[in-house]
């Protein structure tokens, strides 16, 4: 395994980052301890997860990964071996169940205890905000549409005090954002340092071989700021593991189970998927390692969140640590880059 620090801290992490988000829904609580087992003992220390998990997010299986998580712990004793992050869940249609007071001082609060008592440990070392509470392009909507009716007001300060006085119980170490834009991301940035508040230390944002939005105006924030990306969907839903273009996919596969899930599943991010699949044949190697190893060689990344639902592929899919790509790889997958850029933004 290789391991790199959380930006500005010195919190070690692997390069390689434990996924959790179907166990619950698609993965038993016996399959999720049997890939923390397997994971750890391969070097991972960097588990992440989320009070919405599992996805899809439902009234009846909420945070049940949080509790297979702190069910693991309470067995094997393991929370010290374990970077662990959650997130608190942001405004949406489908988290009504969960609370609708967003990121309030109040809202923080009952989320991280909640947290905590689920995950029966005393703190969490990363705590994320989910995603903006203001209206924006995020989860899967291409361009940024003006919005005159968005009642959010300006927060930032606000939120960062709030955490910041969790982060002095100890109950918080450090903190991050998810699925934000460049904007948002500089407001926190820029307020942590006029007010003296905690840093935004890492973004959690979707990248893959068919979506590199990040590439954009975040890579050069995450450099210049140095706040560190850990890329979620790296595989985008499974189809960068090449199984629904062969259609080997099992059953329990995500877009079998949950077909509504289809960001990944448009034409040109088939046809992508497909010419990356020759290039990893073409240099034998599997499309998921390929997929993975180029997350893992990006300058902005500090960790790649893989996820699976069996041993088999996480077993392939943390050996991609091991992989690594050639120039002429590189100039391949840069090819078809540039004549289908971002199919699955």
């Amino acid at each position: 395994m290789k391991y790199t620090t959380l930006p500005n801290t010195d919190i070690n992490v692997s390069k390689i980052c434990l996924g959790t988000m179907t166990w619950g829904n698609q993965n038993t609580q016996e399959e999720g301890f049997a890939q923390m087992d397997y994971a750890l003992d391969k070097g991972v220390n960097f588990f992440d997860t989320a009070e919405l998990y599992p996805v899809p997010a439902r009234k009846e299986t909420y945070a049940e990964t949080e509790r297979i998580i702190g069910n693991w712990f309470a067995k094997t004793g393991n929370r010290d071996k374990v970077v662990l992050g959650s997130k608190i869940a942001g405004t949406g249609d489908y988290t009504a169940h969960i609370r609708t007071n967003g990121f309030s001082k109040e809202a923080l609060n009952n989320a991280v205890n909640d947290s905590l008592k689920r995950l029966q440990t005393d703190y969490i070392d990363l705590y994320q905000l989910h995603w903006p509470e203001r209206k924006t392009n995020t989860f899967g909507v291409r361009d940024y549409k003006y919005n005159t009716d968005d009642q959010w007001e300006d927060n930032f300060n606000e939120i960062l005090y709030n955490l910041d006085e969790i982060i002095k119980t100890g109950k918080i170490r450090q903190i991050g954002i998810s699925n934000e834009k460049a904007w948002g991301t500089m407001r926190y940035m820029e307020a942590s340092k006029q007010h003296d508040l905690p840093r935004m230390c890492t973004i959690q944002n979707a990248y893959s071989l068919i979506n590199r939005v990040f590439e954009g105006d975040l890579a050069e924030v995450a450099h210049r700021e140095n706040i560190g990306l850990l890329a979620y969907s790296p595989l985008a839903f499974g189809v960068l593991s090449g199984k629904y273009i062969k259609g080997t996919a099992e059953k329990n596969a995500r877009l079998n189970m949950f077909s509504h899930f289809s960001r990944y599943s448009s034409e040109n991010a088939t046809q992508a998927a497909k010419r990356y699949l020759k290039i990893a044949e073409d240099h034998n190697m599997s499309l998921a390692q390929m997929s993975l190893a180029f997350i893992n060689e990006r300058p902005f990344v500090t960790s790649n969140i893989i996820g699976a639902t069996n041993l088999k592929q996480l077993e392939e899919n943390i050996e991609s640590i091991n992989v690594s790509l050639s120039d002429e790889i590189i100039e391949a997958i840069n090819t078809v880059h540039a004549d289908i850029p971002n199919p699955a933004p």
